[in-house]
């Protein structure tokens, strides 16, 4: 994982349907066959839910290089069990149903042995039955922590769930910022529902209860409502779980708009690389809890170093866990010297201290591989790591 990409490295032939935006043809153009790899008689195939075409494409993309960084360096150290490596894609079109349908694609396709799933919460409770009905390997980014709980074998998390984010807000809003009078504003989704009612427990632990508590559905056009519960509350700190970066980029230009200008310590979706350019300044200074963070170690380091070769801009969460996962079902199905379902489950299961972009994989029986998260800061647009907290349980 370490070796840094040669800018304009051929990437091993990716099929996909056809799309219908511009995102698309740029995407399926850069994923030609390349020169000597095996066609499809010859390759293992993965199966890819990714957001191409709707309102949330943009982080789309970042998961797509991720995945095409680590096929490309999977192939040219040799493939899986000997052959090489051809992911098959489907559009999540932005949306549950689409995520529904495109799963359902690929999962027609006997020849698909593994899958990366979606990196939405409700996106992977909706393709959830399917996914047990299959029975096959599912690398999930997902951080509802229900989803590792609900008694589904063949989910697989690559990055940490909120229960370790909750944790992480709470702790650094209270003892290291000092702040005592929280709002919680989160999504009404499976992912904002779960991640408020952690943090509301964290905060508890530490002697807080909020002094506001708002749902909002995603894809409001306007938070002003939200913006003014906040004012009138008197927090002296916003805490969120957001789950769509064009709400977060809505939310923190009327918070500037409408003078609120208290700290705000959020989950992902406001450090994230497409939420950053779509708010602008408006997210100066607001901190986050990052699974991946540039200078958080050696890999991470090395990811980046990767990824800017190949594709001249920076990485984040969206790119960085679908790298991860590909990486990591290879290491496990060479372990398990068989495509076999069970036998790559069972691998998986087994990976200790394996080192990626998000951190230290050491897998538990539940299927979650990270167990910790990073606080980082944007300093001006610059995504700043400060440290990282690791949980034993």
């Amino acid at each position: 994982m370490r070796g840094r990409a040669k800018q304009g490295i051929e990437m091993s032939r990716i099929s996909r349907r056809v799309f219908t935006n511009s995102l698309a043809v740029a995407a399926a153009s850069s994923v030609l066959p390349s020169a000597g790899i095996a066609q499809s008689g010859g390759t293992l195939k993965i199966g890819m839910v990714i957001t191409v075409t709707g309102n949330l494409s943009e982080s789309g993309k970042y998961a797509t290089n991720g995945a095409k960084l680590a096929l490309a360096e999977i192939n040219k150290a040799g493939g899986i069990l000997g052959k090489q490596v051809e992911l098959v894609t489907e559009d999540d079109q932005s949306t549950n149903p689409g995520a529904v349908l495109g799963f359902s694609k690929l999962t027609s396709n006997a020849d698909i042995y593994a899958f990366i799933g979606p990196i939405r919460s409700t996106q992977i409770h909706a393709i959830a039955p399917n996914v047990l009905s299959t029975a096959k390997p599912v690398m999930i980014g997902g951080t509802d922590p229900e989803l590792t709980r609900i008694g589904n074998p063949w989910l697989f998390r690559f990055r940490p769930n909120d229960s370790y984010s909750a944790r992480v807000i709470a702790d650094y809003g209270v003892n290291t910022l000092g702040k005592k009078k929280w709002a919680v504003i989160h999504a009404t989704d499976a992912f904002g529902s779960s991640g408020a009612k952690a943090l509301a427990e964290a905060l508890g632990k530490q002697g807080v209860t909020p002094v506001l508590d708002q749902g909002y559905p995603s894809n409001m056009p306007d938070f002003t409502p939200i913006v003014l519960a906040v004012k009138q509350s008197g927090a002296d700190v916003i805490g969120s779980y957001m789950t769509n970066e064009p709400d977060v980029a809505i939310f923190a230009r009327q918070l500037k708009q409408l003078g609120v200008n208290i700290p705000w310590v959020g989950s992902p979706s406001v450090i994230g690389a497409t939420v950053t350019k779509l708010a602008g300044p408006a997210l100066n200074g607001v901190f986050g809890i990052a699974d991946y963070a540039e200078e958080s170690s050696p890999a991470a380091k090395a990811y980046a170093d990767a990824y800017r070769a190949a594709y001249q801009a920076s990485p984040d969460f969206f790119s960085a866990w679908t790298y991860d996962a590909l990486k990591m079902l290879a290491a496990a199905t060479n372990a398990a010297g068989a495509t076999d379902p069970q036998k790559v489950r069972t691998a998986i299961l087994a990976i200790k201290g394996l080192k990626g972009a998000e951190g230290d994989y050491n897998f538990d029986a539940k299927g979650d591989g990270l167990h910790g998260y990073n606080i980082v800061k944007n300093e001006a647009g610059k995504i700043v790591f400060d440290k990282h907290i690791e949980f034993k349980d």
